[in-house]
């Protein structure tokens, strides 16, 4: 049967994310629209994002950290143009957004020593196989299929090359270790719910040593452009962003930061974050149908949690099929106000992604799971067993 109640807020969507709880478009009522971003107002706004980011994720004080255009894509590509080419890179990829990053590299940097360390969707490559003498690119948190690198245990001390780690579905859901990072990316849109085209960078001072001594062998477009003569661009850094940004975006920025510190910075958005993740895997402990598409528990996200389905009648399809199925499923409970935008990425194998990041009520995640089950019964379920 129909299940008689509904999430309260049925945005699972893994990006943009939902706001933050009781958001309201009056969070925006002190947005300087129609100011300058240059104004002493306007840098004020920008450089409060930045301080309240540092502080609520531990950033060491010697790090540099600025809003950067075009979301975490624009932040990475930032990084991996500026800093790359030094020396020999290890490209990690087990998701969609890694091997596109991969794809940069070899087909636009042209990068001559090369080294691709992969893995399928659901499953880790080897990280013994990572040479931290070289540079690493790698992200933290696969937003695409739901694997997330346990630690950073793997990255070795005393290391000499580069580590850049996109973190944007990782950032303010897991405790970065920013000792064993170099360059870390992340977007305002994912667990904080701001809105996109915003991106974060944040450097250590190894990465800055590597912009102010290598001359990448490239053209850098304007809004690459990290350092002029051997010098960091300090002013990037200072809240003198590359580009325009949206003031409405950073007023929105600062609601979800302020709302961060409320309920316990950090290790409250961590907490908030593993028990929606918890809530989930509570229904998939219960159902007979789901799975999850990671394979390795320790290996799981807890933010963009895939779901894939394990009933063996579903996985006797042609894999066209088992996406339009999955399409259906996500289609009917869209149609009944359950859930919004959890289909899974169009490039990974079918499954549902329901995002469970710190501004989802972990009461959401319960109530979404009798919709699950009556939407596989009703559309996917019954077609499998035709």
């Amino acid at each position: 049967m129909k299940p008689d109640r509904r999430p309260a807020r049925p945005q699972f969507s893994s990006g943009p994310c939902v706001k933050r709880p009781g958001w309201s478009l009056k969070a925006l009522d002190k947005a300087l629209v129609g100011r300058s971003h240059r104004s002493r107002p306007g840098k004020a706004a920008i450089n409060e994002v930045v301080a309240r980011s540092r502080a609520i994720l531990g950033m060491p004080q010697d790090w540099k950290l600025a809003v950067v255009p075009a979301s975490d894509t624009g932040a990475v590509e930032m990084a991996m143009w500026s800093l790359l080419g030094a020396r020999g890179v290890d490209m990690l990829a087990w998701e969609s957004f890694g091997q596109g990053w991969v794809a940069d590299a070899q087909k636009h940097l042209k990068l001559a020593d090369l080294r691709v360390i992969e893995a399928p969707y659901g499953r880790l490559p080897d990280l013994t196989r990572v040479d931290c003498d070289r540079d690493v690119v790698f992200t933290w948190n696969g937003t695409t299929s739901g694997v997330r690198v346990p630690d950073a245990a793997w990255i070795k001390p005393g290391r000499k090359g580069l580590t850049i780690c996109d973190a944007t579905s990782a950032a303010f859901a897991m405790d970065l270790p920013w000792d064993k990072l170099d360059a870390v990316t992340w977007s305002w849109q994912k667990v904080l719910g701001g809105e996109a085209a915003h991106g974060m960078l944040a450097l250590s001072p190894r990465a800055v040593e590597r912009l102010e001594t290598f001359v990448p062998p490239r053209p850098l477009p304007k809004i690459f452009r990290l350092a002029s003569g051997g010098k960091l661009s300090a002013g990037i850094f200072a809240g003198e962003t590359i580009n325009t940004p949206s003031m409405l975006c950073v007023e929105d920025a600062l609601d979800g930061l302020r709302w961060a510190e409320s309920v316990g910075g950090l290790e409250g958005l961590i907490a908030r974050t593993e028990a929606n993740a918890a809530a989930l895997d509570r229904w998939v402990g219960r159902t007979g149908w789901a799975g999850y598409l990671a394979e390795e528990s320790r290996f799981r996200s807890t933010t963009s949690v895939c779901v894939k389905i394990v009933d063996p009648r579903f996985a006797a399809l042609d894999p066209k099929v088992q996406q339009e199925q999955v399409k259906r499923l996500a289609d009917l409970l869209e149609a009944e106000g359950a859930a919004y935008d959890i289909a899974g990425h169009r490039d990974a194998p079918a499954h549902l992604r329901i995002w469970c990041g710190a501004t989802v009520e972990a009461a959401d995640i319960e109530a979404l799971g009798p919709w699950l089950d009556w939407a596989w019964a009703e559309t996917a379920g019954r077609k499998a067993a035709a």
